[in-house]
């Protein structure tokens, strides 16, 4: 594998010299993202005449939460608790009701193959009735557009002081099926993502870790490459949002993508989103420019990762690599 201390060292040189590093770049631990599956659920639920609560959980399936962390300064385990609860401003959990789910320690994300998996599980129990309970009675509009709930994800090692571990959260929401038309989301998918340099022919980029490429994409340094996402047809979902006289409107999602890279830089970290004034599509590609030679002075796999969301808590990540040259 072409070494990747290499660009640790001139990641961190280069955060040393006093600059603010890009958001885009990830040089330290990060929590990627956090997905849901699924991201909500639907109830039939009467306003009017709500029935017990034991009959909305029958209604409810286990919802598999899972997070994507980045760790690229270290080879280590790292720690992880998850819990069910309802948060803050700040990300924190801030509710009387509320459940660790799971903790424990996960293999280092970057280099462990196979790539760890770090999820848990939200049971339709009393516990996840307690905080939906209390996310209910802070709703002014008693559930009609939702009832919210979160998993806060704390992260962090054991060799390393406690206050400096990483809290991340993923939202949840449970919907009355009101009107009889609300669905419920489903998480986005892509078809692949297209690279092209210099406004060359356009290749499919392979996915995965760099640990698990045996020849990611090649390119040469203080080069531009735009990378752009090709969805399927059915990608964007149309759905019913409820309006307060109990009626709907219909949409059709937008999606976003976030970019992240772990060298380099791209000129847009989010594309994606809703039309503009005038009703055209926003653009969906970013363009990436690969570290220069004096940052990369040997051959470097660089870690890519995408980032896929829509308007209703829907996440999909991608992870890829490219191998810069100089």
């Amino acid at each position: 594998m072409v070494r990747r201390a290499a660009l640790v060292l001139v990641l961190v040189f280069a955060a040393a010299c006093g600059s603010f590093q890009d958001e885009s770049v990830v040089v330290d631990l990060r929590i990627i993202g956090m997905s849901a599956d699924p991201p909500e659920q639907v109830v039939a639920f009467d306003i009017n005449n709500p029935p017990p609560a034991v009959e909305l959980l029958d209604q409810l399936v286990p919802t598999k939460v899972c997070a994507l962390l980045a760790d690229p300064n270290f080879d280590r385990p790292l720690t992880y608790t998850f819990t069910l609860c309802l948060v803050d401003r700040g990300g924190r959990c801030d509710s009387d009701a509320q459940k660790v789910l799971s903790a424990g320690v996960l293999d280092d994300p970057d280099v462990t193959v196979p790539e760890p998996q770090l999820c848990t599980t939200v049971n339709p129990d009393g516990n996840l009735l307690g905080v939906l309970l209390e996310s209910l009675d802070n709703d002014d509009f008693k559930g009609l557009g939702g009832v919210y709930y979160d998993v806060v994800l704390r992260v962090g090692s054991a060799d390393f002081d406690p206050s400096l571990d990483l809290f991340g959260d993923k939202a949840l929401r449970v919907m009355p099926k009101i009107p009889d038309t609300v669905t419920a989301n489903h998480n986005p998918t892509i078809d692949h993502f297209e690279a092209s340099i210099d406004g060359g022919d356009p290749v499919t980029l392979p996915l995965g870790r760099c640990v698990e490429q045996t020849a990611p994409y090649q390119l040469g340094t203080a080069q531009k490459v735009r990378l752009t996402p090709v969805e399927p047809p059915d990608a964007r979902e149309t759905y019913v949002a409820p309006t307060i006289d109990g009626q709907g409107r219909t949409f059709t999602e937008s999606l976003t993508y976030q970019w992240l890279v772990g060298a380099g830089g791209v000129t847009s970290a989010f594309s994606g989103g809703p039309r503009d004034i005038s009703g055209n599509p926003a653009p969906l590609f970013t363009d990436y420019k690969t570290p220069s030679a004096d940052d990369v002075p040997e051959a470097t796999d660089v870690p890519l990762w995408i980032i896929q969301r829509d308007e209703r808590l829907g996440v999909h990540w991608y992870e890829s690599c490219v191998r810069v040259v100089p």
